[in-house]
């Protein structure tokens, strides 16, 4: 309701000034015009001149004041969807560890050895689902103000995939997709192991949310010439052209075919477009509606450049 209310109390302005200044604006060019028409003295263009004039400046004020509103009111519905889904998403995995942790208190599973290790497991994946997203709001937050501190390095990217490929794996349920690994790559890349491997960790988590009840997911890491190629492929719900073309875009989220709501706050993918950029490299998306989608990062070897 309160959103609701923000939202009819700017579009209220707006419309406030658009009737209560640009039609008076727009009279008095009007009148200026008229003026200018039928003066016959220097007096009467002198007058009309300055109707015209000022009839311009404050309509130019308006419609810069209209955007700015307009500016603000997006701003406004961005911020409370942000805080919106940050919390909704928070709230879940938070959900499931208080559940599990009061069947453990309980004492009711004190006999059953084989389900308490299904709660202690479900709570630790809950917990890295969690850890996540704390990441995926700091991150975000360091690259918005341009503090984002990388602690760079120059060794194989291998380790950084591979830790990412463990994590996502202690994330997942081992029922509920199938992930194979293929890491190849042996050349030095300039790059910070942590940052690197949260790029790969948010292109599976993404993948495993825009895949259907059968997840496969492969990740891909090779050197290929003078860059080091790292590839994530599924066979999600993919992507239009128009949806590829927005997808790295801060708070995008891609709507699903049967309408529901894929969950996120819409960062993963900005923040490892963002943090791919900072490492010189490129991120990109090839991908069919219907077909999958496979997110591609290319890496300059140390010492040669992106190709």
């Amino acid at each position: 309701m309160k959103r609701l209310n923000l939202n009819l109390n700017l579009t209220a302005i707006i419309v406030l000034i658009a009737v209560g200044v640009l039609l008076p604006v727009m009279l008095a060019t009007a009148a200026g015009i008229v003026a200018l028409v039928i003066a016959d003295d220097a007096g009467g263009i002198v007058i009309g001149v300055l109707v015209v004039s000022f009839a311009v400046t404050a309509g130019g004020s308006a419609l810069i004041t209209v955007v700015l509103t307009g500016r603000k009111a997006r701003l406004a519905r961005r911020q409370a969807d942000f805080v919106a889904n940050v919390s909704h998403e928070f709230r879940t995995p938070l959900s499931a560890i208080r559940l599990y942790a009061q069947t453990l208190e309980s004492g009711r599973l004190d006999d059953n050895p084989e389900e308490t290790a299904k709660c202690v497991s479900t709570i630790l994946r809950e917990t890295e689902w969690l850890d996540v997203m704390i990441d995926q709001v700091l991150t975000w937050r360091a690259s918005a103000r341009d503090m984002l501190n990388l602690q760079m390095q120059t060794s194989p990217v291998a380790d950084a995939v591979t830790h990412a490929v463990e994590r996502f794996r202690s994330m997942s349920p081992p029922d509920e997709l199938t992930l194979t690994a293929a890491v190849d790559t042996r050349l030095d890349v300039v790059h910070d192991g942590r940052a690197l491997g949260a790029v790969v960790l948010n292109l599976l988590t993404n993948a495993a949310k825009y895949t259907g009840p059968v997840k496969h997911i492969t990740v891909r890491a090779r050197d290929e010439g003078e860059s080091v190629v790292i590839e994530v492929e599924d066979n999600g719900i993919g992507l239009t052209p128009s949806e590829a073309r927005h997808i790295f875009k801060p708070f995008y989220r891609v709507p699903r075919s049967d309408g529901s709501d894929s969950g996120g706050v819409g960062l993963g993918l900005a923040i490892a477009h963002h943090v791919v950029g900072r490492h010189d490299g490129s991120l990109t998306v090839e991908s069919e509606k219907g077909r999958g989608a496979t997110f591609i990062v290319r890496l300059p070897v140390a010492g040669g450049e992106l190709v």
